[in-house]
């Protein structure tokens, strides 16, 4: 069941992103008015807006947070071709606004010669990071090397992606096997230019960013992209916002020893949808990376799930009023791609057993005569998966033997 609610936004044109804090109970939107709005839930799960300011001289594509532990801060990115950091400050006891919040400008980055397309901060383990892409087909990625003072930010990096850049996500993965690595996509409308997705990995013996794989297979236009939290795993799974939804895994294969270069990756999709019939422009992961939903022209927000056999299939549908979508032809349908032969070789070695009895081997009776014999339950509470015991079971042992204590065994058994 899903709950929906609507929120009179009161911006003035169209509302570009929508982002939550950390704890989800902050949220920013951003317009074309050239403005951004903060809102704070209540306790009782209303929406109120608590800040609203100009922040850009065009349109304000994207809005983001920071991580908490560097304190409320915002980032913002425009057709102005800057981008800008926010910090909300607390009015102090001397001040006209006592104990009330506002949010002041810390800095703005100027460096692009175009539209600023997408700003994010890094994962927390690198510190205070910013990361840009731009029209221009530049990343960009800044540090704050004070993080009490968020008027001084400096260039560490610029990497030039060669096609026109849309979007950025960071792999939010902290393990020490896995080096800084973000994604970057691009809107470019040419189809004859593939590889519409790059790959970047940091190198610790140049300190610098390099190329680690391009994904060929997507050719158009890329909205949004978006790296599933990690949570341990030894691979990356990626979404992917183009005309569809996709989603791809990536594997980082064995290093070798006297390699310097960034890390080679097998690449795998794991599930593509058209379920939206139109342009998809945005995915988002939970934390727990077990559900991703996307939106799309179709006026839909669309909800995505994996199976234990990581069969990916739509498990919701909620129309742009909130309301789930009715009927025959909205009854939630996912036509899923799985590649690699290892999830179609194991998924037909399991027809031919008994549904949910397939994970427990089976177990083989007490012999008797053993030393341990009188160790084992009854052969009456041992439930057997093939259909006839292949040996005869064992009448019980008195009750009595369970509970006595285990003695040594006798070395003259050659133990």
């Amino acid at each position: 069941m899903f709950v929906a609610r609507s929120i009179a936004a009161d911006h003035k044109d169209l509302i570009h992103d929508v982002s939550y804090d950390f704890h989800g109970r902050r949220m920013a939107t951003c317009s074309s008015d050239q403005s951004v709005k903060v809102w704070d839930k209540s306790e009782n799960g209303e929406w109120h807006c608590t800040a609203s300011w100009k922040t850009h001289s065009g349109s304000v594509w994207r809005v983001t947070w920071a991580h908490p532990e560097f304190g409320q801060v915002l980032a913002s990115c425009s057709f102005d071709r800057t981008a800008a950091v926010w910090e909300e400050i607390v009015g102090e006891s001397n001040d006209k606004q006592r104990g009330l919040s506002h949010w002041i400008k810390r800095t703005t980055l100027v460096d692009s010669r175009t539209s600023v397309t997408d700003v994010k901060f890094a994962p927390k383990h690198m510190g205070l990071m910013l990361t840009t892409c731009s029209a221009d087909g530049v990343v960009r990625i800044y540090e704050a090397p004070d993080v009490m003072n968020l008027s001084q930010w400096s260039l560490q990096h610029e990497i030039s992606c060669k096609l026109s850049c849309s979007c950025i996500s960071w792999n939010p993965s902290s393990s020490r096997a896995h080096p800084p690595m973000f994604a970057v996509g691009s809107d470019d409308s040419n189809v004859a230019y593939g590889g519409k997705v790059q790959i970047y990995e940091y190198n610790e013996n140049t300190r610098k960013y390099a190329k680690a794989e391009t994904l060929m297979t997507v050719t158009d236009a890329v909205h949004d992209i978006s790296f599933a939290p990690n949570l341990g795993r030894s691979f990356h799974v990626l979404a992917i916002a183009t005309k569809d939804v996709r989603i791809f895994k990536l594997v980082p294969m064995r290093k070798e020893s006297t390699s310097t270069g960034p890390t080679k990756l097998e690449v795998q999709i794991v599930a593509q949808f058209d379920n939206h019939n139109s342009q998809v422009w945005r995915v988002s992961w939970n934390i727990t990376s077990t559900l991703l939903a996307s939106s799309g022209d179709d006026g839909c927000v669309r909800l995505w799930k994996a199976n234990y056999m990581d069969n990916w299939k739509c498990t919701g549908i909620l129309k742009g009023d909130g309301s789930p979508l009715t009927g025959s032809s909205g009854q939630p349908t996912a036509m899923s791609t799985v590649v690699g032969s290892s999830v179609q070789t194991s998924q037909n070695a399991l027809n031919g057993m008994s549904a949910g009895r397939y994970f427990f081997p089976p177990l083989d009776p007490p012999r008797a005569g053993t030393r341990y014999g009188h160790l084992l339950p009854p052969s009456s509470l041992i439930e057997h998966c093939d259909a006839e015991p292949t040996q005869p079971q064992q009448q019980p042992l008195p009750h009595r033997l369970y509970s006595r204590a285990l003695l040594p065994l006798p070395e003259a058994e050659g133990l």
